[in-house]
């Protein structure tokens, strides 16, 4: 069976809210998300609160907006992890959320400390 048939098997066979989950995810996997910033991103964190209700993939979207500075590319196996637990382990959204949280604050705590590191050697 090609990815594409099974992707499509495995589409139909979930409940219409986690299809839409799925839809979202592979939109942001895909670059489709709107940049916040076009120009250098700013140095520190974005103020942009957690919502009271919120999938993985908007908090994904607006964890991303809130650390323009951190290298998506370097997020995304763990961001991806996240989402895969909480759409094939059934791990909830509001867990997921959480190390998500943490994931991206720890990957800013090593952005500082790298460009701290880049300051000094210069």
């Amino acid at each position: 069976m090609s990815d594409g048939k099974r992707l499509m098997s495995l589409f139909r066979s979930l409940s219409e809210p986690r299809q839409q989950a799925l839809v979202d995810f592979a939109e942001f996997l895909a670059g489709k998300e709107s940049a916040a910033f076009a120009a250098a991103p700013p140095a520190e964190p974005l103020p942009i609160p957690r919502p009271a209700q919120e999938n993985v993939v908007k908090a994904i979207q607006r964890l991303m907006q809130t650390y323009p500075m951190l290298d998506r590319n370097r997020i995304f196996h763990e961001a991806s992890a996240q989402m895969t637990r909480h759409l094939v382990h059934g791990v909830a959204a509001a867990e997921a959320i959480d190390e998500l949280e943490r994931i991206f604050a720890r990957r800013y705590q090593q952005h500082l400390a790298s460009s701290k590191k880049d300051v000094e050697a210069s």
